[in-house]
């Protein structure tokens, strides 16, 4: 039985606590650490995205600029533009293809419920209830006609407006 017929309570929790002395399993999921290669990957993501960020800066600020400093602005556009969005995706590229992914985590089952050990009943079993009445004579099945309808109420009211023969005269 997985719920409780009174309630309805799942009883998929009792089974463990029962399984594991009353003590909850902990399991090791493996989600607190993060791979090589999922860190790598976001590595990657980061440096494009400031590369989004960062090339246009240095574009409009070589607009603006005077002179030799325009100069130094468009050679940093340019620089970004090219480590950012040809380096993001070679980083993720690379993390994904040679860096060492999670390792898969092995599937830890709880063990199976056993339930407890019930202590060796007596083979002779004494029944606080009185035997049972056996019928000797063997079983016949009941008559309905010997069920007599009840009476109506409207047939005592109906009695009570009938005149009796003493009171006609």
């Amino acid at each position: 039985m997985r719920y409780c017929s009174r309630c309805g309570f799942s009883m998929e929790g009792v089974l463990h606590l029962l399984a594991h002395g009353g003590m909850l399993p902990r399991y090791d999921s493996g989600e607190n650490k993060i791979s090589k290669r999922r860190k790598g990957v976001m590595q990657g993501v980061i440096v494009l995205l400031a590369g989004v960020l960062l090339v246009p800066i240095f574009g409009v600020m070589a607009g603006f600029a005077p002179g030799r400093i325009s100069d130094i602005f468009g050679f940093f556009a340019a620089i970004t533009a090219v480590l950012c969005f040809i380096g993001g995706p070679l980083r993720m590229l690379f993390a994904s293809v040679f860096e060492e992914g999670s390792k898969p985590q092995p599937y830890i089952s709880a063990p199976s419920y056993m339930p407890p050990a019930m202590p060796p009943q007596p083979q002779a079993r004494v029944s606080a209830l009185p035997p049972p009445a056996v019928n000797t004579q063997g079983w016949r099945r009941s008559d309905t006609a010997e069920i007599v309808p009840p009476t109506s109420v409207p047939d005592h009211t109906t009695k009570l407006l009938e005149k009796s023969d003493s009171e006609k005269e």
